[in-house]
């Protein structure tokens, strides 16, 4: 049985990864959506060191609560005036944002309900060592991560460098 006080400090740090989502989304200041990811990231952070992944959890602050912020925020500076509002974005497509949003809260609240009134069964691996995920993460065999994770890493270059040649024209 879990303690009062870790259950307290879960749902803390989960109403700050809620909160800093939706202010990073909803701004119209692009730093300050910056530094809203930020925050989100280190309450990532702070989820993988309760839950005793330490590795996860320091490699969540040094990959991408310190890299990947400080790249988005160095194109930031390239291809944009910090201190101006963007635009307000005008969509003719609200109607269909609303459903999706809508069918991904009922999927994710299935999946909680599910989880919790044990209607679905836990894959072998329920509690995985480092080794595991590790294997998992950085394998090339089925079932494994390492191609979408570059894709991924290319992905965010091309965007970076995309992002400096359109700042060089103006």
């Amino acid at each position: 049985m879990e303690s009062v006080g870790s259950i307290i400090l879960y749902v803390i740090v989960a109403l700050a990864m809620v909160t800093f989502s939706v202010l990073a989304v909803t701004t119209r200041k692009i730093l300050r959506a910056a530094t809203y990811l930020l925050f989100t990231l280190f309450a990532a952070a702070a989820l993988y060191f309760m839950l005793g992944y330490e590795f996860l959890g320091a490699v969540q602050i040094a990959v991408y609560a310190g890299g990947i912020v400080v790249l988005f925020v160095f194109s930031i500076l390239l291809t944009s005036k910090p201190g101006d509002n963007s635009e307000k974005l005008a969509s003719k497509s609200k109607t269909l944002g609303l459903v999706a949003a809508l069918a991904m809260f009922c999927t994710a609240g299935y999946a909680m309900v599910a989880r919790f009134m044990n209607f679905v069964t836990l894959p072998e691996h329920a509690d995985p060592d480092m080794n595991l995920i590790g294997e998992t993460l950085m394998g090339t065999a089925q079932g494994q991560y390492l191609l979408p994770f570059e894709a991924i890493s290319v992905l965010l270059l091309a965007c970076i460098i995309g992002g400096v040649v359109i700042a060089r024209k103006h």
